[in-house]
Order: C-alpha cells, then structure tokens, then sequence
C-alpha cells in the first residue's frame, strides 16, 4: 500500500481504518466453534473461497462465531460459521429442501430467499409469511426455483443481517445465457460494525447525524459568497438551515462507523479473485450491507452489465455503476495486458470503501485508487429545484418544499388539503406531486418534494460529469419483452417520507405499526407509482413478485426485486399479483425498515 494513500486527506482513513484487516480480517477459530473458514492468518494477503454448498438437501446452522474485521474480537451471527454465509449455488427447474437450524440460545431468527419467487409461507418474513425459527428449533423450507441468476438470502428478524447473517444465492439456467465466460466470481459487499446493531439504532434515534462530520464551515461560506454573491449564499443557507438538514447528508452511516467488507474482507486483507489473460470473467457482485450505497469500479478495464437482480439484459459497457443495497449486477471483464485489476467500492458518501483484486496469482495488489471528493446535495437534487435547474431562482425565503403550512416540525412545510394523486404522472414526468392528506401536518415528516421526475438517465449524486460513463436504469433494458403484456387495470401512490431529525421513516407519513395493508388480487396487473419526498436514497423492494420499471413514456423497460429511488424522483413499475398471501414491502436500508419504511401487501383470491 502506497504513502500516498496513507497521506490522502480525501481518504478519510485514520489509523484504525488502516490496520483493518489487518490483525484477523474474519472469522475467529477457537475452541468450541464449528469448523469456521479462516479469511487471512494475521498479516496475510491471502485469501480463502468462500465456502459453496451445491445440491437439492442443504442444512444451514444459524449461531454465533467471533470475528475480528478491526482489531477487535466482536460477536457475529453466522451461518455454518462462516460470515458472509456459504454461498447457496442451485439449479433451475430444481425443487430446494433447505433446513435451517437455530442454535441461538437466546433470540428468534429466519431467512428469506431476496428475490426468489416461492410460496409466501417460505418467504421467510416472521409475524407474515411464518413465525420464525425458536431458540433450538429448525424450520424446513421447501421451494421450487422457477428462475436463474445472482440472488442472495439474509435474516429478516431484527437487527441479525447487520449482524452477519447475509450469503449469496447463484441459481444456474436450465438453458445456456446469452453470453460466454470462462470462470466467474461472487462479489459480496457488505457493512460491519463493532457495535451492537440494537445499539446503533438507538443512536441513530438519538443522534442521527453522528457520522455526518462534514459540516460546512465559515471558511466555506465565504467561498460560496465570493463565488455565487452574499444574498445568493445567504438564501441557499437559509433554506437548508430551515429544512434542518445539510447538503453534505448523504448516507446515515458510513465509514466513520462502518468498515467495508468485500467477501467478508476488510481493504488490507486484500480478497483476490483469480483470471487468466484473455479470459471473459463473469463478476456477480451483490450488494448484502445494511445501508451502503457503493459506486463500483475497476481502474483499466470496461464492464459489461449483462444483468441486473438476476434478469438478463442487452449487455451495457460502462466503466462504473452504483449498487443500492439489496441489488445485484452481474458483469463481464476482459483482463489483460496486467497482472492484477483493483475492485474499487466506494460509499456514496466518499468515506470509505471495500476492496480487493483481480489477479493472476495470489499476492498481487493494483494501486488503489484515490477516493473521490465528497459531493453536496443541491435542491435539484432533492427535487426542489422549481425548474431552476440546480440554482435557487425563485426560492428566496422558501426552502422549494412547499412553503408556508403550519404545523410541520422540521421547519419546510408541506402542502395542504391536496388529494392523493390519481393520474401516472411518472409516465409524463409529472413535476408537480400531489400529497397524500396523511401527510399533512403530520409530525414524521420534515419535508416534501415540489419537483419530481424519473431521472432514469441520471447517474446520481456524485457520479455526474466524473469523466467515466456510468450505468444509468435508463441504460438497462431487460432482454425480453414485458412478460405479462396487459396494462395495469388500476394504479397506487406512495410517498417515501421521513423526518431526519427523528429518525422516523414511513410511507405517506405512517409508520408500518399504524398502516393498513396494500391488498391486491389474484392475478391482476397493477402500477405502483412511487414519490420520494425525502433527502435520502430509498431501495424500495416487494417480496413475492416481479417489479418490472417503466420508462417515463409509461412502457416496460427493467424487471427488478429492488428499485431504488433517489431523492426527488418518481418512478413507476408494474406488478403481476400472481402469488397469494402476505408479504413484505419495504427499503432494504435495514434502519429505515425498522424504523417505520415498510408495509404489508396482501394478494387475495
């Protein structure tokens, strides 16, 4: 590892970020622990496969191992001993008998299969599809794989994915993809943190801006001032200061608090893939963190996108992509002309990153790269830009969200007394929402967005105008037609609303504790139509059936488990209810779930 990284400011590493990895970067082996694969001896560059179960009749053992990814010798939740889980690699057409044992002494747990379409009483969701797995019991499910592609499964009680309990799912094709590789290597990343999860949270209660140390200062205020003129940098601190939010809020979390992790490996511990020259080399790279957003790259070489959520696409050459938490990409590389390539990650908030190597041998490590300058939130970006493009033209006293109701505690006001919007606005791009009247008034919500669009072909914050082309939804077009064919017969709205202050997350200001079910019928074909409202990114996943996106004229473009939704946009996908019982519909920002982002959807005959 280079001085110069040691020395880059923009790394935001401090020593302890720099030694992870370093002392352990795994699983501890020790006395009274399963046989638990060992990802470096201390001080070690190389790395172990993570384990792979094959075949119809798996056992899994969800427990507790040590790990040590910082220094610290911390508790994880495993399975089989191994963090992240074994990787599951099934079979189409196959019907899957998996027994899942809990030797947790002290805490209820479950899997649920992210993106495999199956009986809603396998999902694996306690308190809808079934109650849970009980201290020292073992629960059997039991599925048929309708589909193939890169999937992954996790824990959905409590805090336990944060914990640990998360491993990827490959399901191979009965026919032969559309492209050709010659070896392929899972990519999971992921999120850890030495604190208790349970803890977390309520930090994140108490003090959700902990990690957002970024705070502008004089020194910044009198650049902006010299540059943009005193009243235009008076006005742009106003309305952020009346929003009580920064520009700089761009993750809850990040690497002040978390360590990235790719394979369960810390930066030093350096995870290597190996190739041949010349090779195609199939990337699955799965996004398995909590509440990390990463843009990923390989400095000298182009991906091509080939899939995405496990779906086939017309193949998309591009130099970097951002990966929401819960989705999966799947690209193909060409490495030659070097001996090692650097898989860079690196959070959207640019504090940290996860990486490891492509190479020709063991012990090989590319330089890695510097992070990128951390980027600011403008009202655009949170679609409050009134049509002004990014500045603040016609925003002078207002905040661009709605100005003047009473009531609203975070200070920017929302509308009031309009109806639920009954039109697809997404398909024309509609920007000028109309709220929902729970959000009126209502105490869990700090702010509206007065401007949305679908913003398929943006690349997002931070990723604009870097001088790399990077994948956008509306570069993605799945490789078949829309597999149902019917215009939806009816159409639902959802707003994604919150308040930063409180930690509170919801849709259309309520809570998952105090909303009713969305209940659809068998065999309908529906829109959904969501409306971010917040500053924040939300991954918006529906257990159970397909998400198939929309373009902004309203035709089908992208089948997807997870759609992510930036600030100030509204997208629309269509759904098939074509799987009866209850579900789960929620962000896969494992906090904003638990925090109120989530529903029941019930599709009844």
């Amino acid at each position: 590892m280079s001085s110069d990284f040691l020395s880059d400011p923009r790394s935001a590493l401090s020593r302890r970020r720099f030694v992870q990895g370093l002392a352990i970067g795994g699983v501890v082996t020790g006395a009274g622990l399963a046989r638990i694969p060992q990802a470096f001896a201390a001080g070690s560059a190389m790395a172990v496969p993570p384990v792979e179960l094959r075949g119809t009749e798996l056992s899994l053992a969800i427990g507790r191992s040590a790990v040590n990814f910082t220094g610290r010798t911390r508790p994880a939740i495993t399975v089989n001993g191994s963090l992240p889980a074994p990787i599951l690699r099934l079979r189409e057409g196959d019907t899957v008998n998996l027994r899942v044992a809990n030797t947790l002494t002290d805490e209820m747990t479950s899997i649920h299969w992210h993106g495999i379409l199956l009986p809603a009483n396998m999902d694996g969701v306690p308190g809808l599809s079934f109650n849970g797995i009980a201290p020292g019991e073992a629960y059997q499910y039991r599925f048929q794989l309708k589909q193939s592609g890169t999937y992954w499964y996790h824990s959905h009680s409590m805090f336990q994915e944060q914990a640990g309990l998360y491993g990827a799912l490959i399901v191979d094709p009965l026919a032969p993809p559309p492209y050709h590789f010659d070896r392929e290597h899972v990519v999971m990343l992921s999120d850890w943190t030495d604190m208790d999860p349970t803890a977390l949270f309520r930090r994140m209660k108490k003090m959700p801006m902990h990690d957002n140390t970024y705070q502008r200062t004089v020194g910044d205020f009198m650049r902006d001032a010299r540059k943009d003129g005193l009243r235009e940098t008076l006005s742009d601190r106003g309305m952020w200061g009346r929003m009580r939010m920064t520009p700089s809020d761009l993750s809850d979390i990040n690497a002040h608090t978390y360590t990235y992790l790719m394979n369960g490996t810390a930066p030093a511990g350096n995870w290597t893939g190996l190739f041949r020259s010349g090779e195609k080399v199939l990337l699955r790279f799965i996004n398995g963190s909590a509440m990390t957003y990463f843009d990923v790259r390989i400095p000298g070489l182009k991906m091509t996108v080939v899939a995405a959520d496990g779906q086939y696409i017309h193949p998309v050459s591009i130099d970097e992509f951002r990966i929401a938490p819960a989705e999966t990409f799947d690209v193909i590389v060409e490495p030659t002309g070097q001996d090692a390539f650097t898989l860079f990650a690196q959070d959207m908030g640019r504090t940290g990153y996860a990486c490891g190597t492509l190479a020709t041998r063991q012990g090989l490590q590319a330089p890695i790269p510097q992070i990128d300058p951390r980027p600011l939130l403008t009202m655009s970006d949170m679609g409050h830009d009134m049509g002004s493009h990014g500045d603040h033209a016609g925003m002078e006293g207002g905040c661009g969200a709605n100005m003047g109701a009473k009531g609203m505690e975070g200070g920017c006001g929302a509308a009031m007394g309009h109806d639920a919007h009954a039109g697809h606005g997404a398909a024309a791009g509609d920007k000028s929402p109309k709220h929902k009247p729970s959000e009126a008034g209502n105490p869990l919500i700090d702010m509206q967005t007065s401007a949305t669009e679908p913003k398929l072909d943006d690349p997002g914050i931070g990723l604009r105008d870097n001088g790399r082309k990077v994948l956008t939804y509306g570069a993605m077009r799945s490789l078949f037609e829309d597999p149902d064919g019917r215009e939806p017969g009816r159409e639902i709205e959802l707003h994604l609303t919150g308040h930063m202050e409180k930690f509170a997350w919801n849709f259309d200001g309520i809570p998952f504790a105090g909303a009713e079910p969305i209940k659809l019928n068998y065999g309908e074909r529906m829109r959904i139509v969501l409306v971010n409202d917040t500053m924040m990114q939300h991954p918006i996943h529906l257990h159970g059936v397909w998400s198939d996106l929309e373009n902004a004229d309203g035709e089908f473009q992208l089948r997807k488990h997870t759609i992510d939704m930036p600030p100030g946009t509204r997208r629309s996908y269509r759904v098939r209810a074509d799987a009866l019982g209850r579900w789960a519909f929620h962000c896969h920002l494992l906090y904003h779930m638990e925090a109120g982002m989530m529903r029941e959807v019930r599709i009844d005959a």
